[in-house]
């Protein structure tokens, strides 16, 4: 009975095409001697749902942070149609569904608190701590690698992580091709991404499921970032360009649908995924309207002088804390006391507090930065 559910879990890859990637592909950095009847990315996806990091995706920000409406765009919400989208596009390329849908979950893991302002500014005070440079993706890696399970990592397949890592969604393409590469190459290119900045410009799915999750990410934020802003006040629909509208409409559910049928159509059979030109360049052109309308002005410079003193005045506290090793401080409460000895003895004291940090929420972090300052009053 038991080989009977594991044969029954397996089917669906029996239709996958060729040059999809095998469940039999599936490398992890650990052995593990438990039998499980799910297919090996399917328990990765599992693995990832059921972690902290996970959970916090709730309260983190997606563009904008101080709103009273409900009905505006958390991270949570982003991942949620980052996997929707990419299942739908890989289940109708026939490609393997739950590497997409593991990566797809997992993708955003290291975001900081108030999105990508924050992680500007983590970077910043990463790069003045001699730590490298910080990139979220990089740090969604290893986070499910190596922070997770008190520090000891969810031993995920090597083909999720690299999904993940190369799923920078701020770059657009018209082609997106999967290149090959060994798990020294993977390692490699994650640690060359703390030295030198090019390098997060340049990487590449190793699997053409992590193509599917990387445009999914553009697929999933550009319309909707659209919907938040006209929401918001930012802007009017009238507003979004008219080459823009005549291509891919107005509405997210238009946008969506009209970028997963052009890509559908010039994808199909196809190992590596493709767009039209004329699809493709209207992405580019409403991705240009966005930073310029919407990105640039959804914090005022008062806010982002703001969410700079708050990330610095709780680093300098953890740091301070964790050198002087105060364990009455709230990053030993909250974080350094429940992780696991090698992490201890193997991370830096600013690593720790980046840590720390990127896997606070929106609300923690100002909880955290309220406790420093009024500890200074």
């Amino acid at each position: 009975m038991y080989e009977e559910i594991k044969k029954n879990m397996a089917l669906r890859n029996k239709n996958i095409k060729p040059y999809a990637t095998k469940d039999s592909e599936a490398y992890r950095f650990r052995n593990e001697d438990d039998d499980d009847f799910r297919t090996p990315y399917y328990r990765d996806a599992d693995r990832i749902v059921y972690s902290l990091s996970y959970t916090r995706y709730m309260d983190k920000t997606q563009v904008f942070t101080f709103n009273d409406n409900d009905n505006i765009s958390k991270r949570m919400t982003h991942v949620q149609m980052v996997s929707k989208i990419a299942r739908t596009l890989g289940r109708a390329l026939r490609l393997n569904e739950d590497l997409i849908e593991a990566a797809a979950l997992g993708h955003d893991i290291g975001h900081v608190p108030f999105g990508h302002v924050g992680e500007r500014i983590l970077n910043k005070i990463s790069l003045e701590n001699g730590e490298g440079y910080f990139n979220h993706n990089i740090q969604s890696v290893r986070t499910l690698m190596n922070l997770e399970k008190h520090g000891k990592g969810l031993n995920l397949t090597l083909q999720v992580l690299d999904a993940i890592m190369c799923h920078n969604g701020e770059l657009e393409l018209k082609e997106y091709r999967p290149r090959k590469k060994t798990k020294e190459e993977f390692i490699k290119e994650y640690e060359d991404s703390y030295k030198d900045p090019s390098v997060i410009t340049k990487l590449v799915p190793m699997t053409i499921e992590g193509c599917v999750v990387r445009i999914s990410d553009i697929i999933a934020y550009i319309g909707r970032d659209v919907e938040d802003a006209i929401r918001m006040g930012f802007i009017t629909k009238d507003e979004i360009p008219k080459e823009v509208v005549e291509v891919l409409g107005t509405r997210n559910t238009e946008i969506i649908n009209t970028i997963n049928v052009d890509l559908l159509e010039h994808s199909m059979n196809k190992e590596y995924i493709c767009l039209s030109d004329e699809v493709f360049n209207a992405i580019k052109s409403l991705k240009k309207f966005n930073n310029e309308y919407i990105y640039s002005k959804a914090n005022t410079e008062e806010e982002l002088r703001f969410y700079e003193e708050v990330f610095r005045e709780v680093f300098n506290q953890c740091l301070k804390d964790v050198k002087e090793n105060n364990k009455k401080g709230r990053i030993f409460k909250y974080f350094l006391d429940d992780m696991d000895e090698d992490y201890l003895k193997n991370t830096s004291d600013a690593r720790k507090v980046i840590d720390y940090i990127t896997g606070m929420t929106d609300d923690f972090i100002l909880t955290e930065y309220n406790c420093v300052v009024g500890a200074d009053n």
